[in-house]
This record gives structure tokens, sequence and C-alpha cells, in this order.
């Protein structure tokens, strides 16, 4: 996912092991090429473009071989609205030289940029769970609590999640569940216990 939703951060949180699927097809309207924040104007959608296959292969493409379409200055266009988001929040500066980085350099493929940062989130939560990737693709699993619902943006349940002080909240009210990134810059420290204690379906 690109900086996973709170929910699914939820789901990592409360888990021994992860594993992370690698060999499914990509599919649109998903957490892989999108995330929410929290904007002057509300719930903000950012979107990374990605390189469409047309019809060869029925338009399916295996979500490990999707290439982002770098024609569009995206990773300036979302730094610079995550920077208007939050640089007021009480923790960006804190963690603004992790994430930056992964804004300067060109990205190809999507799950590559993917992992990268999801190992960002996971070096400023401090974050340390062993996780492996899948080799082959299972629609089902037998004994492995199968989170992949939650990539689904389309489809998404609403889960009980608690609220906490949001920079533009005052305008707005409490918008749960979107990017980690909101729960990083607003909680900080805190967003690990936050995590632990919320419970998801």
């Amino acid at each position: 996912m690109y900086f996973g939703s709170i929910a699914q951060y939820v789901a990592i949180v409360k888990s021994d092991t992860i594993i992370f699927e690698n060999h499914d097809n990509y599919q649109k309207q998903t957490y892989r090429n999108r995330a929410y924040i929290y904007g002057a104007n509300g719930k903000l959608l950012l979107t990374i473009p990605i390189k469409h296959t047309g019809k060869e292969n029925n338009g399916k493409q295996l979500y490990r071989d999707v290439r982002i379409e770098n024609e569009f200055q995206w990773q300036s266009l979302h730094w610079k609205s995550i920077q208007s988001a939050y640089r007021t929040s009480p923790f960006f500066e804190y963690y603004e030289d992790e994430l930056v980085p992964l804004f300067e350099k060109r990205k190809d493929y999507l799950l590559d940029f993917n992992y990268e940062c999801m190992e960002a989130i996971h070096d400023c939560l401090q974050l340390d769970i062993p996780h492996t990737k899948t080799e082959t693709f299972h629609k089902e699993y037998q004994d492995i609590n199968d989170k992949r619902i939650l990539i689904n943006a389309k489809k998404e349940e609403k889960h009980p999640l608690s609220s906490y002080i949001q920079v533009f909240s005052d305008k707005h009210g409490f918008i749960p569940n979107l990017s980690i990134l909101d729960l990083l810059f607003n909680e900080g420290t805190n967003a690990i216990s936050y995590l632990e204690n919320q419970m998801i379906f």
C-alpha cells in the first residue's frame, strides 16, 4: 500500500509476523497507488499515476510489474500536498527528513516504491515485525488471518477507530482511517500505542 491506512497499520501492529502479497493482479481503486490525507478543505486523495497495459492480457498485469507513469510531476505534487497539510502538525518536522527522500528520486515500479514507503514508516514508528513475501498466489489461505481485503479502498468497511486531534479538525471534524501519515504527524511517538489500542473487523 502507498502510505497505508490506519486500519492496515492496526493489523500490522497486532501481528507477530506478516506475509505480504506479491503475486496478485493489480486492481484499480485500491490503496496500492492511493492514500488519503487531511488537507485544509477536508479529505484529500493522493494518487500515483501508473502505466496501463491497454488491451494486452485483457488489461491485466501483476502488481509487481506495474510501472509508475513519470511524465507527471506527481512526486513534487504529493510532497507539496503533504507539507501543506501537515507543516503545522506537532511532529511534521520530527519525521520530515525520513520521508522527503522518497519524493526526490525517480521511481519506476509501484510495488518497489511502496515497500520503500513502508520501510520509512516502520523506521519512524520504530516498528520491527518480521515479514516475508508470497512466492505464489492463493485465492484463499488456511490457518492465516487474511487481511488482504484492507487494500480495497472501494469496498472498505468502517472501523471503530478512536479520534485524535488532527490539524484541521476544528474546521471539518475528525476524519477516521486516513493514511498512516496523518496519525504519525499528529501523534508522533504515541502512534504505536494508539494503533495497539484499536480494533478492526
